[in-house]
């Protein structure tokens, strides 16, 4: 009889890690659906890590930030929303009242159109919470043409938006990543 109560905390334990994993790929597109590669969101006790891997880029320094939306419809990626913004603070990792949680320092992108680089999110979680990259409209990743200068408002003055992925704890691709792909 014991056995069976100890079994039920450890398979309610295993469900809601089946529901939020721990750690996740994220397909990254450009405007014309190309698919540049993944960046890996992994928990750890300090947030979240998020390694880029990504290539077909502009050499350069970019912004990449996190978005309040799951959808990523090309080419302008607006359909992501605003930055990924859960305690309404002000923009940029250089504000003294900010920043968002989805803001995150640039990136720098090779000569060969090619980033591999390793950032720390400490203001987001993969777990469940206010700060869960697993909201109700999902999240997203948006890399824009320039840098986020870490102090204008709304956005760090960073330019278009080139690139987007939509942050899902579901394995298959997004509804729109597919008609991204048509």
């Amino acid at each position: 009889m014991k056995k069976s109560w100890i079994m039920i905390p450890l398979l309610l334990l295993a469900g809601c890690a089946a529901q939020n994993p721990r750690k996740l790929d994220v397909e990254m597109y450009n405007a014309v659906g190309d698919s540049l590669g993944k960046i890996n969101l992994d928990e750890q006790a300090s947030g979240v890590k998020i390694g880029v891997n990504l290539t077909g880029l502009s050499p350069g320094i970019h912004a990449i930030h996190i978005h309040e939306n799951g959808t990523c419809t090309a080419p302008d990626f607006k359909s992501a929303g605003n930055h990924f913004n859960p305690e309404n603070k002000e923009h940029g990792l250089l504000n003294p009242k900010g920043a968002h949680a989805g803001d995150l320092p640039n990136i720098i992108i090779e000569d060969d159109g090619s980033v591999k680089a390793d950032l720390m999110a400490p203001n987001v979680t993969l777990k469940n919470g206010k700060k869960s990259l697993f909201t109700k409209k999902g999240t997203s990743i948006v890399i824009n043409q320039g840098k986020d200068d870490g102090m204008s408002q709304p956005a760090g003055n960073s330019g278009e938006r080139i690139a987007c992925g939509e942050i899902s704890s579901n394995k298959k691709a997004s509804k729109s990543q597919q008609e991204e792909k048509k």
